[in-house]
């Protein structure tokens, strides 16, 4: 989990999201809001993501402060979840 927060939030290519899932959501404004531990056990998602799947929220109120912080900025918003995990993360990592 603190691998995928850390790919998800600190990984980028010309300071934007690596993932090109993440990078579609944060540039429309949303919240990297939870990882899900084996949410989805399928095949294709055993595959492609170890079975871990991402909930991105928006709040409409705050999508085009969010977008404008990304686009301009390149700072991806995510809740204090994510976060927490992106912090173990850089905490325990020898990357």
């Amino acid at each position: 989990l603190r691998l995928c927060a850390w790919y998800l939030y600190g990984e980028k290519h010309r300071g934007y999201a690596l993932n090109p899932v993440a990078n579609f959501h944060l540039q429309n404004g949303s919240v990297l809001w939870r990882i899900n531990w084996m949410g989805d056990t399928s095949p294709r998602g055993i595959g492609a993501s170890c079975g871990m799947m991402v909930n991105y929220r928006y709040f409409l109120e705050e999508t085009a402060s969010n977008s404008a912080l990304y686009l301009g900025s390149k700072q991806v918003r995510a809740s204090e979840q994510v976060l927490a995990l992106v912090t173990q993360f850089q905490q325990h990592s020898k990357l």
